[in-house]
């Protein structure tokens, strides 16, 4: 199951890429992703309705955090799901990164076997780190493509 998760998500994560606003015609387009991509994609979900603000429990079914926010690493796996130890109204107080392997989806439910509210809370807090205001050229990465 968690490899069906990973491959889930990578496959949300890259459909939440900008596509160009025509029909996609088999064989004939030039930008976006290729019929393969587009037929894979058709079997996926979406993050953002599926995992995004849903909350995450242990295998009691106690409920641990809420996941926010989910990180694709540079070579395009996803790596890490930002986790709310704890919020009020909505507002995280408490964000930590939780790697992808540890989550799985039980019933329907994303599941952090062993996890507490307490234990979640003890971890290091996680910070995104500060972004210069215009993001990099694709160029300016060593794999680009």
């Amino acid at each position: 199951m968690k490899t069906k998760l990973i491959a889930a998500l990578i496959a949300a994560a890259l459909a939440q890429v900008a596509l160009p606003s025509q029909a996609q015609v088999a064989g004939s387009q030039t930008l976006g992703i290729t019929v393969q991509e587009s037929t894979a994609i058709l079997g996926g979900w979406s993050i953002k309705k599926s995992i995004l603000n849903k909350p995450v429990v242990n295998e009691n079914g106690e409920r641990v955090g809420v996941i926010h926010d989910i990180i694709v690493a540079p070579d395009k796996s996803v790596s890490f799901a930002i986790v709310a130890a704890s919020q009020f109204a909505g507002v995280s107080h408490h964000d930590v990164a939780i790697p992808i392997e540890q989550l799985d989806i039980v019933g329907g439910k994303i599941v952090l076997a062993g996890a507490t509210k307490a234990a979640i809370k003890a971890l290091p807090e996680f910070e995104y780190a500060k972004m210069p205001a215009t993001p990099k050229p694709r160029a300016d990465f060593p794999d680009h493509h």
